[in-house]
C-alpha cells in the first residue's frame, strides 16, 4: 500500500464511513491504551499492508478511538488490535496478539476466525507469540461499505397491518441448497438463489418470511462430528453471531468483499415487489465469542466488561443465561446504543420489515440478572420513531428459566408480540386426543386472552405457531414419538425430550395407508387450526409439503440435505400444499379471523355473541367436561359470513348438532379434513351446500368448516 495520509477523524458514526476524503473510522473502547487499524490490500492477505497507531491525544474522544484514512474507499478490508489491562477478575481481557473486529462492520470477506484459531491451536498457542494469528489468509476482514451505492428503485418497508400477515420461518440457505430445488448450482443456496422461488411464496399467499439468522457467523464453531459418516458438523442455524451490521457472505453468489450487502438488498428488493416482508431472526442475547475458554475476535478484546454480564464477584466468568457461554449486557448504555444502531440499520439501509429476537428475555435483564419493571432496551424499541412501524416478536423466555410469555415488558402502549409456545403446546394437546384439553385449546383459538387481554394489548400480540426450527416439523410431529438426534454427535442427549408428538402406530416413516391416512388427517387439522386463531399465523417452511428431518428435532448442525428443501415433496404432496394455500385465503379473505381485539364477554339480552361454543347436542358445553369434541360459530356481525368450526379427537365418529341460521341463509361446506384432496378443502366460490343442515357427520380425528351463505 502506497504512504498513508491520514487525518484525526471523527467520533461520530461508528465503525467505517466513506467519506469525500476518504474513509473515517471510529471505534469505542474505554479501557483501552493502545489502538491499532490494521489495513490489507487483499482478503487471501497472509500480513498486514499497514498498521496504523491511533494516538490517543489526536485520535480518541472520550472513550472513543477514530481516524479518517485519506484515499481509502468502499472494498477496503480492515481489522483492529488493541492493547490494555488484562485482569480478568476485573472483567478486562485486553490482548494485543488478537485481531479485532469492529462490531459496527458490515460486510465481512471470505474466511473463518473459528478456522483460523483451530488450526493455531493445533500447533500450540506458546509457539505462536501468545495465540497471535500468523497466516491471516482465512481470517476474515471487516469490510468498508458505501451504503448509498444501491438503486432501490423507490423500494420501502412494506408496513403491511400485523393482522394482515402470514409468517412464513425458514432458513435462508436451506430453502434453495438441495438440487430437487431446481435452482441454479451457482445460486442454489444464496439471496439469489432464495428469488428464484418467491412465485411459490406468492401462490402459498405468504405475506412474510422470516429468516433464521442471516446476521455474519462462523459456521465452523461447531468441533462434533456425524458419529455414522465422520463428517464434521457445522452451526447451520447461526443463532451465534459475529456481524450485527453484516449479511453473512457465504449466503452470497457474490463473494467479492461488500457483494453480500447488494445481493441481500436486490432479494429484500424482490420480495417486496411481491408484496412479502422480510423479518428477521436477530440474536443479541449473546456472541460467538463463548465463555471464559472462548477466543478473542471483538467484544471480549474491546471491553469486556461492558459488552458482557459478568458475575459481580467472579468477573473472570460469565453470565450464562443463554445456554451459549455468554450474555450481552444488553441495558449497559454502549450495548443499548449498539442494539438500536444495529436495529435503525438494517430498517433504513437494508428495508427490513421486522424482527424476531431470539431468547428475547436476555434484554430485559440488567448487568447482575435482575429483572428491571422497565428495562431500558426493550422499552427503547418499542418507541424508537424509527421502527416504530417495525415489526417486533419477542421470544419471550431465556435458558435460565426467566418465562415472560403475556408479559414481556415494554412499558405503555406495548407493541411486542410473542411466540406463544402456549398456543403450540396446547393445540398439539388437543389434537393429540389428551383428556380435558379442550378448553386450553378454545383459549388458543381465541388469541389467549388469559395471556394478552391485559393492558391495551391485542390478539396481535399471540404468534400462533404449531411448529418451529427448533423441534420437530409437522410431518415428524405426527410420525414419531422419540426424538432421533443421533447424528448430531451429542448421542441424542440435544433436543427437547418434551414434544407433545405421537407417530399413531409406528415410528417414523411407514407405508401403512391406515397410519398414513390418519397423520395426513392431523396435520390438516393442525394447519386449519393455525390459520383460524386469533391471532397471527407462523408457518414453518416446508409444512405443507410435509418437509422432514427424519425425527431429528434439533438440526442447529445438519447442513445437508436433512435439515434442507426437500421440493420433490411439494409435488408429491402437491394437495396438502392446495390445501395450505386455500387456507391462507380463506383467513386473508374474511376478517371474522382476524379480529384485532379480544370476543366480548357482555351482550345485551337477544343478542348473538360474537363467539358461541356447543356441544354435539349444539348445546352450551359444560367446560368442566369438556373432552374430545370442540365446536364454535363465529358471527360475522353483518359485516363477514359465520362459520362454524367443529372437531373430533375422539376415536369414534360422531353426529353433531349445528346451530340454526336465520335469513334463508344455509351452511356450506368449507373444508373437512377428512376427505382427500382436493375434496378436503373447496375453493373460493365453490363451497357445498349441505343436504342436511340440522346435522353433520364429523369423522373420528377430523375437523370442519362450514360457512353461512
Amino acid at each position: 500500500m502506497a504512504d498513508i495520509k491520514v487525518q484525526n477523524g471523527l467520533p461520530l458514526g461508528y465503525g467505517a464511513v466513506v467519506t469525500s476524503e476518504g474513509v473515517n473510522f471510529s471505534i469505542y473502547s474505554r479501557d483501552a491504551t493502545r489502538v491499532q487499524l490494521i489495513l490489507f490490500n487483499s482478503e487471501y492477505d497472509q500480513k498486514p499492508s499497514a498498521v496504523i497507531d491511533l494516538d490517543p491525544v489526536h485520535n480518541k474522544t472520550g472513550s472513543v478511538w477514530h481516524i479518517l484514512v485519506c484515499g481509502l474507499g468502499p472494498g477496503a478490508l480492515y481489522l483492529y488490535k488493541m492493547d490494555g489491562p488484562y485482569n480478568p477478575p476485573r472483567g478486562l481481557r485486553f490482548n494485543f496478539h488478537k485481531y479485532l473486529f469492529d462490531p459496527y462492520a458490515k460486510a465481512f470477506s471470505n474466511g473463518s476466525v473459528f478456522r483460523s484459531y483451530n488450526n493455531l491451536h493445533s500447533v500450540g498457542f506458546t509457539a505462536n507469540q501468545g495465540g497471535e494469528v500468523q497466516d491471516l489468509s482465512d481470517f476474515p476482514k471487516c469490510v468498508v461499505v458505501q451504503d448509498d451505492d444501491f438503486d432501490w428503485e423507490g423500494d420501502r418497508p412494506l408496513n403491511r397491518p400485523l393482522g394482515e400477515s402470514v409468517i412464513y420461518e425458514t432458513h435462508l440457505k436451506g430453502f434453495t441448497a438441495s438440487e430437487s430445488s431446481g435452482v441454479a448450482r451457482e445460486i442454489a443456496g444464496t439471496y439469489k438463489g432464495f428469488t428464484q422461488k418467491i412465485e411459490y411464496l406468492k401462490k402459498l399467499g405468504i405475506t412474510a418470511v422470516e429468516l433464521l439468522p442471516v446476521f455474519e457467523f462462523d459456521e465452523n464453531e461447531n468441533g462434533n462430528s456425524n458419529p455414522r459418516t465422520g463428517e464434521q458438523l457445522v452451526n447451520y442455524w447461526g443463532y451465534s453471531t459475529i456481524g450485527f451490521f453484516a449479511p453473512k457472505t457465504s449466503y452470497a453468489a457474490d463473494r467479492s468483499p461488500g457483494g453480500a450487502v447488494r445481493e441481500f438488498k436486490q432479494m429484500v428488493k424482490e420480495l417486496h415487489k411481491a408484496g412479502i416482508e422480510v423479518i428477521l431472526d436477530v440474536v443479541y442475547n449473546h456472541t460467538a465469542e463463548g465463555n471464559e475458554r472462548g477466543y478473542t475476535f471483538e467484544f471480549r478484546g474491546i471491553q469486556n466488561d461492558v459488552y458482557y454480564s459478568l458475575p459481580p464477584n467472579d468477573k473472570e466468568y460469565y453470565m450464562n443465561f443463554s445456554g451459549c457461554g455468554n450474555s450481552v449486557n444488553c441495558n449497559h448504555p454502549v450495548a443499548y446504543e449498539f442494539i438500536l444502531d444495529s436495529l435503525r440499520y438494517w430498517v433504513t439501509q437494508m428495508h427490513v420489515d421486522g424482527f424476531r429476537f431470539d431468547l428475547a428475555s436476555i434484554l430485559t435483564r440488567n448487568a447482575n440478572g435482575s429483572i428491571p419493571a422497565l428495562p431500558p432496551i426493550t422499552t427503547a424499541i418499542n418507541v424508537d420513531p424509527i421502527l416504530s412501524k417495525t415489526k417486533i416478536i419477542a421470544e419471550p423466555w431465556d435458558c435460565a428459566g426467566l418465562y415472560q410469555l403475556g408479559g414481556f415488558p415494554a412499558g405503555e402502549n406495548n407493541r411486542w408480540s410473542e411466540w406463544n409456545g402456549r398456543f403450540r403446546d396446547d393445540i398439539r394437546r388437543f389434537m393429540r386426543g389428551d383428556e380435558k384439553t379442550a378448553t386450553a385449546a378454545a383459549t388458543r383459538l381465541c388469541g389467549s386472552s388469559d395471556c394478552y387481554n391485559h393492558d391495551g394489548r391485542s390478539p396481535l400480540a399471540s404468534i400462533n405457531f404449531i411448529t418451529a426450527h427448533d423441534g420437530f416439523t409437522l410431518n415428524d410431529l405426527v410420525s414419531y414419538n422419540y426424538k432421533h438426534n443421533e447424528e448430531n454427535g451429542e448421542n441424542n442427549r440435544d433436543g427437547s425430550d418434551d414434544n407433545l408428538s405421537y407417530n399413531h402406530g409406528f415410528e417414523g416413516e411407514c407405508t401403512n395407508p391406515k397410519i398414513e391416512n390418519i397423520r395426513i388427517k392431523k396435520i390438516k387439522n393442525f394447519l386449519l387450526y393455525l390459520f383460524v386463531s386469533q391471532g397471527v399465523p407462523m408457518l414453518l417452511g416446508g409444512d405443507e409439503m410435509r418437509r422432514t428431518q427424519n425425527g431429528n428435532n434439533n438440526a442447529y448442525c445438519q447442513d445437508n440435505e436433512l435439515a434442507w428443501f426437500n421440493w420433490n415433496l411439494a409435488e408429491k404432496n402437491a394437495g396438502l400444499v392446495q390445501f395450505t394455500s386455500r387456507l391462507i385465503k380463506l383467513r386473508l379473505d374474511h376478517p371474522v379471523f382476524r379480529r384485532i381485539s379480544f370476543f366480548r364477554d357482555d351482550y345485551e339480552k337477544g343478542a348473538i355473541p360474537e363467539v358461541s361454543w356447543y356441544d354435539v347436542n349444539g348445546k352450551v358445553p359444560d367446560w368442566g367436561k369438556a373432552g374430545k369434541f370442540l365446536a364454535f360459530r363465529l358471527n360475522g356481525l353483518g359485516l363477514d359470513n359465520d362459520f362454524y368450526i367443529a372437531s373430533n379427537m375422539d376415536i369414534y365418529d360422531l353426529t353433531i348438532s349445528l346451530p340454526a341460521l336465520s335469513g334463508g341463509k344455509k351452511w356450506y361446506r368449507v373444508a373437512d379434513t377428512s376427505f382427500d384432496a382436493p375434496e378436503d378443502i373447496l375453493e373460493s366460490g365453490k363451497e357445498e351446500s349441505l343436504q342436511g343442515q340440522l346435522r353433520y357427520v364429523l369423522i373420528s380425528g377430523s375437523t370442519v368448516i362450514l360457512m353461512s351463505k
